[in-house]
């Protein structure tokens, strides 16, 4: 032992050479007729002093020398207790090391790995303590910046900037170098070829009033040249005039009740109620030969004591009863070269131009006729409001020559990508152009997604960590029928459905203070009521905007359906990508510049009593912690419960045809048992999140990817998307939608039209398919499907 000793004090004194390496192997010496013996041969590598190793080796030797076999069993034990010895105390000591790392703390905790649809494991995040929902809050709170929202919109809003000129070339370049700035994970621009329509400043349109030879009694002003309504059919128009109120459905309906028929006349309308394009194709629909729409003071204020309209100023609006590039109706416009020519369904065969208030009142003042209805008199001062066309009416010519030109246009985008689910989009976005000024179109709207950018980028720099990919977009052409947004949504129609959560619209977004809506698809409106529960009152001190705008007497006209002018109305009702469109109007007093030349920050901000950039806040409180949710929750917070009530709401106007369609041997019992099925799989697909393990990620990001798409299963998958774009059933436009069933029902005892059996029998039928197929995707996999269809 004590040669043991000295050997241990060795080599715990004595270091090796730098590039010395010590063997030692079992030696089993012995020559025939000697006793085999038991020992350890020691070789010194090279740069070690032979002398020593020799002394090394008579130590070891003098352990193991014959006869003393036990104390080398001994030895033994005693060499691997050390060993294990020292291997604990090594371990010990790592983690010990470990732990008081500060770079790896942020590995502490995070042990899951996230495991993508290949199967590939993600890093785990990096350093920080978990952030919780006040945190992102407060951050979001903390960094979000009321000056710069100031700043945007009056840059934006200076001048007017129509697609293709000069100053939107300025701004898509100013977009673009934000974005990039911002330092967002990457910026971009897609470029698109589209049809628009412009007027011809060599000639001119205009509006006369004719005497009965013909002969011009009056040229009518039609102020700017840039007020006008693109997409008209160009041509002209001669006729005696019509008043027609709105132009809705109801109104042409009423006129026929009351004799009076606008076939082959002109037809003058109010600005509200419905779209520009809906107008005229009620117009067209009643055989009218043109349209001419003015702002009736009784729906537009236009006192200049109380910030009115001025009485000669036409509001501008497109009138292609669509959204997109009409000449490529269902296809990108990437190049007009590759599609064979063509024309969208809704564009209008009949001329349509906007009037001042001055110039209706000259030509109203003049209808005879039977008196309009109590409830279609507006404001104009001096008019009687007959309907004519009496006689001998008062006779105009309207001359169209607009002209299609194709233009360039560019959506900007800028993302932040997400860190376990970057294939998922949340998509926000605002139009950029305007004929007018557009503070309210699109300087607000602007500045909103610009300021999010910042503000997000900023969070994601300090420690918020995105779960899915948030997409910031520029749309150019919005003014034309979100031209920007559907062709891009018609180039990447096949991966969208896959890809984009939800769609978010800033268009429009402030308008006054008084009122809040959201239009909106049914999936996000619980989360947009949760929001506004902690969302303080941009008027009322103490309050939270839920408070506010939740009336008691009208709690549901804060949430309305999704109107085909709205931006975000493409993505729900052709793409099938849940959207909402947010706006705070005034009570009973309608901004009276929107699509105006009147358009300006000054203007808009005056109306707020110099409130405007606190109300823009407001709005990106809103909108920022909608994100939020969508972005950072676990799974994605849509209601896919909630299409279960909106189908109760929409097919229960059908029970009152239930004789006339049993007489016909039809039922409705196939259709309610859609609905049914859909209402059960929902609830089934509840109960399963609740009882499911949320630490697995594999299994959330199947559920995710179920309530995804539940927008798109409402999608009719029989009908064209080139011939009817919006195929959603119950937010779309189209024979497919439960609407279009419900109006061919009122054949039967409205006699409008004639009750065409075969069509209605082939209606129903698809739309019960579309309704099971919903349920059935809902469900999960088909084994797990118990219908009996």
């Amino acid at each position: 032992m004590a040669a043991l000793g000295h050997l241990l004090r060795r080599a715990g004194t004595e270091r090796p050479g730098r590039h010395s390496y010590t063997i030692y192997r079992n030696t089993v010496p012995g020559e025939l007729g000697q006793e085999a013996t038991v020992g350890l041969e020691l070789k010194a590598a090279a740069g070690e002093d032979e002398e020593e190793a020799e002394t090394l080796a008579g130590d070891m030797a003098a352990l193991v020398t014959p006869g003393r076999r036990d104390r080398t069993k001994t030895l033994t034990y005693v060499v691997l207790s050390a060993l294990l010895i020292f291997t604990v105390a090594f371990l010990l000591g790592y983690v010990a090391l470990r732990g008081s790392c500060p770079s790896c703390a942020g590995l502490q905790g995070n042990l899951l790995a996230v495991v993508s649809d290949e199967g590939a494991p993600e890093e785990p995040p990096g350093p920080g303590p978990p952030l919780y929902w006040a945190d992102l809050k407060e951050m979001f709170q903390k960094y979000l910046r009321e000056d710069s929202l100031e700043r945007t919109i009056r840059w934006v809003s200076e001048d007017p900037h129509p697609p293709g000129s000069p100053h939107m070339a300025v701004l898509a370049q100013r977009m673009l170098q934000s974005f990039t700035s911002y330092g967002l994970d990457r910026a971009w621009t897609d470029t698109h070829y589209v049809g628009l329509q412009r007027p011809d400043r060599l000639n001119p349109n205009f509006l006369h009033q004719l005497d009965l030879q013909g002969s011009i009694l009056e040229k009518l002003s039609l102020e700017d040249p840039e007020m006008y309504c693109p997409y008209s059919a160009p041509g002209n128009a001669t006729g005696v005039l019509v008043y027609a109120n709105y132009g809705r459905q109801e109104d042409f309906k009423a006129l026929g009740e009351l004799g009076v028929n606008p076939k082959g006349h002109l037809v003058i309308l109010r600005v509200g109620q419905i779209s520009y394009a809906e107008k005229v194709a009620n117009a067209e629909a009643a055989q009218a030969r043109g349209v001419l729409i003015y702002p009736d003071p009784g729906d537009i204020p236009q006192d200049s004591r109380k910030l009115g309209l001025a009485q000669d100023r036409a509001v501008y609006g497109h009138v292609h009863l669509g959204t997109g590039d009409p000449y490529t109706p269902g296809f990108p416009s990437f190049n007009h070269t590759q599609f064979p020519p063509g024309s969208s369904s809704g564009l209008p065969h009949i001329p349509a131009h906007p009037i001042s208030a001055s110039t209706a009142a000259r030509l109203l003042s003049k209808l005879s006729g039977l008196a309009a209805p109590r409830t279609w008199k507006g404001r104009l001062a001096g008019v009687p409001y007959r309907l004519g066309p009496g006689d001998p009416g008062v006779r105009v010519h309207l001359q169209v020559n607009n002209v299609k030109t194709s233009t360039m246009i560019s959506n900007i985008f800028g993302c932040l990508e997400g860190r376990f689910e970057p294939d998922h989009y949340v998509i926000v976005g605002a139009q950029r152009d305007a004929l007018g000024p557009g503070a309210a179109s699109s300087g607000v709207g602007t500045a909103l997604l610009l300021e999010l950018s910042r503000t997000f980028s900023t969070m994601v720099r300090n420690g918020f960590q995105l779960r899915r990919t948030l997409l910031f977009a520029s749309w150019d052409a919005g003014d034309f029928g979100s031209v920007g947004s559907t062709e891009w949504l018609e180039g990447y129609f096949t991966t969208l459905h896959l890809k984009a959560v939800a769609y978010i619209s800033l268009d429009n977004a402030v308008l006054g203070d008084d009122r809040f809506y959201a239009k909106t698809s049914p999936l996000l409106i619980s989360l947009i009521e949760s929001v506004l529960k902690q969302v303080d009152s941009p008027n009322r001190s103490g309050q939270s905007l839920y408070e506010q705008v939740m009336l008691p007497e009208r709690p549901s006209s804060v949430m309305q359906p999704l109107p085909m002018d709205s931006s975000a109305f493409p993505f729900t009702a052709s793409a099938g990508v849940p959207g909402v469109e947010f706006s705070f109007a005034e009570d009973g007093r309608p901004y009276p510049f929107l699509r105006t030349q009147d358009d300006t920050y000054e203007n808009l901000n005056a109306l707020l009593f110099g409130r405007l950039p606190a109300v823009a806040m407001a709005v990106a409180e809103v909108v920022g912690q909608l994100l939020i949710k969508l972005t950072h929750d676990q799974l994605v917070p849509l209601d896919f419960s909630s299409y279960g009530d909106a189908l109760v709401q929409q097919l229960t106007p059908l029970n009152q045809y239930k004789s006339e369609l049993k007489s016909r041997g039809l039922t409705l019992q196939w259709l309610y048992s859609a609905r049914g099925d859909y209402v059960r799989a929902a609830e089934k697909l509840r109960q399963e999140i609740i009882g499911s393990d949320d630490r697995n990620e594999r299994l959330n990001r199947m559920y995710n990817v179920r309530i995804m798409r539940v927008e798109f299963y409402f999608l009719s998958p029989y009908i064209s998307a080139t011939e009817t774009p919006f195929r959603h059933v119950l937010q779309g436009r189209g024979p497919q939608t439960v609407r279009a069933l419900l109006d061919h029902l009122g054949r039967l005892r409205e006699g409008l039209g004639v009750f065409d059996e075969a069509v209605f029998r082939r209606q129903l039928a698809l739309l019960t398919c579309t309704l099971q197929g919903a349920a059935n995707a809902l469900s999960g996999e088909v084994w797990d499907i118990d219908t009996n269809f």
